[in-house]
């Protein structure tokens, strides 16, 4: 069995304990200091939770290194552990963290784009067709769709992701809300680590998720998991709105 150190032990120094902000930024930049706990976190990023012992062989190091640099990942808040039976696993603490990993990923392995030590999923596989991605479509649903915003004139995905005007009287016209996105970017590009491109995610990905989950656009499979299902509701509302058949994700 798997053993993995708890998020936020009382006696370690938890970052959100930090006196500063220039001590909290620093207690983040040691945290990912270290090439094993780079690698941990970059496997990490395709969102997917692992076991201790799953990290220690995707990252080549022994069980208990994985151990104690989890315990440091952890403690500064970028991981989170969760009980499965009689696992823990460990993730991304969120979609923020995410992207902030990515995005320093990004920065020093300039147009970097595939995924670093993770298996990929073959083509048949469920989770390939279409799923998610914390909060917003991936797969080749989500590849189809951003495909689909971008030749429409959309969505631009030169450089950074951004929605256009066009894209924002699309959002209204389709019944995605995109207000009250505070800090959120309205659009973002995310790694897909079966399609080794990037989809959209950002509010606008995860508004529209949210849409296709509530009106049954999508349903998740029976046991559960990130993978989902399209419905003909689904594949009636993706044409009408994006023109996109079957034949995107199938």
């Amino acid at each position: 069995m798997d053993r993995l150190p708890s998020s936020g032990p009382a006696d370690a120094p938890a970052l959100a304990d930090s006196p500063a902000p220039a001590a909290r930024l620093a207690a983040l930049a040691a945290a990912l200091a270290d090439e094993t706990r780079a690698a941990i976190c970059m496997t990490l990023l395709e969102g997917r939770a692992w076991t201790a012992g799953e990290l220690a062989r995707i990252t080549g190091v022994a069980p208990s290194t994985v151990s104690g640099h989890l315990t440091r990942l952890l403690d500064a808040g970028i991981c989170v552990t969760e009980r499965q039976g009689r696992h823990s696993y460990v993730r991304i603490a969120d979609a923020a963290t995410a992207r902030l990993v990515d995005e320093l990923a990004s920065y020093a392995v300039p147009g970097r784009d595939a995924a670093h030590t993770v298996p990929v999923v073959s083509a048949p596989d469920p989770l390939a067709r279409a799923r998610t991605c914390y909060d917003h479509f991936a797969g080749r649903l989500g590849m189809a769709v951003t495909d689909a915003m971008e030749s429409r004139g959309l969505l631009l995905t030169d450089a950074v992701f951004a929605l256009t005007g066009s894209g924002l009287d699309w959002c209204r016209r389709a019944g995605v809300d995109v207000t009250g996105a505070g800090r959120r970017p309205l659009a973002s590009s995310c790694l897909d680590w079966t399609e080794r491109r990037r989809h959209l995610g950002g509010l606008v990905g995860a508004r529209l998720c949210a849409r296709a989950l509530e009106d049954a656009w999508v349903v998740r499979p029976e046991g559960g998991g990130r993978g989902l299902l399209v419905t003909a509701a689904g594949e009636k509302a993706f044409g009408e709105l994006l023109g996109i058949t079957s034949r995107a994700w199938s």
